[in-house]
């Protein structure tokens, strides 16, 4: 028993001589002139340190400060640009008596920092540098000063700060703050519950450290914690990084990200480092998660950062959303090199629900950023995407059930902003394999553009289109509003009744098209376009048909019915065919005019002019026909005796329901002329005076004039 009591009793007894020496024999106050003279030397700023330095002997052995501020410089709207609470630094007990402080591990509760730039451009940490600069000029000064320090005798019980020298292993942070305050730009960041913890150092060994900050600027708040493990060499030529997380939110009027996390397993230069990646919340009205990983590389001269084998595994929410749920993956290339600020992005694919494309870019940032892409896709069928198929469905049942309701008011309709476009600078190609938009069908679709400081041009773009092709180019000048656009379009061999069927839902023309499109205007805005476009439309169709009217039956009723005579009421196929079809429509701000319409068939030869107007949706046309061929090819007994006669028939109304009238007077005057011609020419061959004959043909031409 009375061993057990010796061996508890020696340690303790030990523990308490080390404690009573190192009251009797050493007080910390003295460190406080090394303190002072090192700030003031090192920072260039008066440090006040209230009360005095007490030892502390739980948890561990070392002493406190209180209540520790440093001034800022004059001029500055804060007193301080640092104070702290309390400071404990924990010491190793042995070297004391030799003079040496070696800092086990730093302990600042309640921290506050404060940055503060002015209008001017100083900033209140510009004194630190400033004293390391001029530290680096003096050295001569200095040395005076510390000899004369050395010199000096102690008073009560301070010894020479000279005299000491000081180790530091680790510091821990505790509820600290951060306040930067710039005037110049009128933005004020603030960060509080800050938080670090740092094991114990030493070079060449992996170290610990634990962080976390709350923040606001303005109007957002961000937050975040983590953890990481770092190893230094010594000289600091090398270091090394592992376990890193870090999971943090952030939050404003419109953002609300609860999740911001990125795991780094490793981090070392010229090797890759497996990246992990995750986020949730919300944004713009959408609710979005995220995750994915990649394979980070990094060069000793941080001059050009690779992330190979990017992955993004996306899920997106929202009613502003063409389709919601949207499921998002992606898998990528990408290289940054700093020294020339360029980007290199390989996209091996990306998807967007049915939506796939693959392609490249290479981004340089400057004022303007110059980026220059290719991008391709197997498959595009941008109705379905964008819901406008379901759109049309639900437009159309929505007007049967309302019925005859009136109409909501229409809304003002305004210029989009282009603004934006003055900030590009991109040009790139676009081929997609398969492509469908307005219910319109293509294939092989080809198209190059770029956008340059408020000029969009449209340099290429080709496509197969129901078994023809159609090219076409295209300018868009926002630099003014509202914005200014040309158009030339080329349409060749285009089967146009399936074409008109799938986009419009009219079948009323058949044949092969080419259409040439040249056109200008202003405005984007759809009443815009209309009121402002001007230019031209050549058609050319061939071996066609148009739809909902016989010509021939309308004249052999319309002819029937003049001469009094019965007609077969039967209604033949509505349909006309010809083997040609051609003319040049001019538009002018709403108004479309041609007077050159010219069809041919082995029937008539049909002409035309007149105008429509696309804005009211109205039309007054006139088409004069002439009948070279037999009626019985179109369903109708023979009319032979109106052969070489041209028949008008004026088109006119809406063009929902347009009102076709045959204008007969003309036609049986024409018939008139001709007999007469023809009793004439019998007659004046009987008389042998010229005088005579000029006197009656002119007496009976007169009546038709």
């Amino acid at each position: 028993m009375k061993k057990l009591f010796l061996f508890v009793a020696i340690p303790v007894i030990a523990i308490v001589g080390a404690i009573l020496a190192l009251v009797l024999l050493v007080n910390p106050n003295q460190f406080k002139p090394l303190i002072v003279e090192q700030a003031k030397t090192q920072a260039g700023l008066d440090l006040v340190v209230e009360g005095d330095i007490s030892w502390q002997f739980f948890p561990s052995i070392g002493f406190e400060l209180g209540k520790t501020e440093l001034r800022n410089p004059e001029g500055f709207s804060k007193l301080n640009i640092f104070k702290v609470d309390s400071v404990v630094i924990d010491v190793s007990v042995t070297p004391l008596f030799s003079k040496q402080l070696e800092i086990g591990n730093i302990v600042l509760d309640g921290a506050e920092v404060s940055i503060e730039t002015l209008k001017n451009g100083r900033k209140n940490i510009d004194v630190l540098t400033q004293a390391q600069s001029e530290q680096v000029k003096e050295p001569a000064e200095t040395a005076t000063t510390t000899a004369s320090t050395e010199n000096s005798p102690a008073t009560t019980s301070e010894a020479p700060a000279s005299d000491w020298s000081i180790n530091l292993a680790g510091i821990s942070i505790s509820n600290a703050a951060v306040e930067i305050q710039d005037f110049q730009a009128n933005s004020f960041t603030k960060l509080y519950d800050v938080n670090l913890s740092l094991s114990e150092f030493a070079f060449d060994k992996w170290v610990t450290a634990d962080f976390g900050a709350k923040g606001e600027a303005n109007q957002q708040k961000f937050g975040a914690e983590g953890h990481a493990e770092f190893k230094l060499a010594k000289g600091f030529a090398q270091y090394s990084l592992r376990n890193i997380e870090l999971d943090s939110s952030f939050s404003d009027a419109a953002t609300k990200m609860d999740t911001i996390k990125l795991t780094l397993d490793t981090f070392e230069f010229d090797k890759a480092n497996q990246l992990g990646y995750q986020l949730k919340g919300n944004a713009a009205g959408l609710a979005i998660e995220m995750q994915g990983q990649g394979s980070l590389t990094v060069d000793k001269a941080i001059s050009k950062v690779t992330l190979n084998q990017l992955t993004l595994d996306a899920q997106f929410e929202g009613d502003s959303l063409p389709q919601s749920p949207m499921k998002v993956d992606m898998a990528s290339d990408l290289s940054f090199d700093l020294n020339k600020s360029h980007l290199s992005f390989v996209l091996e694919k990306l998807t967007a629900n049915a939506l796939a494309f693959d392609g490249k870019a290479d981004i340089t940032l400057a004022d303007i950023p110059k980026v220059r892409f290719a991008l391709h896709s197997p498959d595009i069928d941008l109705d379905a995407f964008l819901g406008l198929d379901k759109a049309q469905e639900a437009t159309g049942e929505a007007k049967g059930e309302q019925g005859d309701s009136k109409e909501s008011a229409p809304q003002a309709e305004v210029e989009p902003d282009l603004t934006a476009l003055k900030t590009l600078d991109v040009k790139g190609d676009i081929t997609i394999d398969k492509f469908k938009a307005s219910n319109a069908h293509m294939q092989d679709v080809k198209a190059s553009f770029y956008v340059n400081r408020g000029i969009a041009e449209l340099t290429s773009f080709s496509s197969k289109l129901y078994q023809g092709s159609i090219s076409a180019k295209a300018k868009l000048d926002a630099r003014k509003t509202p914005a200014s656009y040309t158009v030339h379009n080329r349409v060749k061999d285009v089967h146009v009744q399936p074409l008109l069927k799938d986009v419009a839902d009219n079948d009323m023309l058949e044949g092969t098209g080419n259409i040439n499109v040249d056109v200008k205007g202003k405005s984007l805005t759809p009443t815009g376009i209309q009121s402002n476009l001007v230019g031209t439309v050549a058609i050319n169709f061939a071996d066609g048909a148009v739809n909902g009217i016989n010509v021939a039956q309308l004249i052999r009723e319309n002819y029937a019915k003049i001469k009094g005579e019965k007609f077969d009421e039967t209604e033949g196929v509505q349909k006309t065919d010809f083997s040609a079809m051609k003319a040049t429509l001019k538009l002018d701000k709403g108004n479309v005019s041609t007077n050159d319409l010219t069809m041919q068939s082995p029937l008539l030869r049909i002409r035309g002019k007149g105008d429509a107007n696309y804005i009211k949706q109205t039309v007054d046309f006139t088409i004069s026909t002439s009948i070279v061929g037999s009626l019985e090819g179109q369903g109708g007994k023979d009319i032979s005796e109106l052969r070489d006669v041209t028949i008008p028939v004026n088109i006119s109304g809406k063009w929902s329901k347009p009102k076709y009238k045959l204008v007969f007077d003309d036609v049986l005057k024409q018939k008139a002329e001709k007999e007469i011609d023809r009793g004439v020419e019998k007659l004046t061959d009987k008389i042998k005076d010229e005088k005579t004959k000029e006197a009656v043909n002119s007496l009976i031409k007169g009546l038709f004039n």
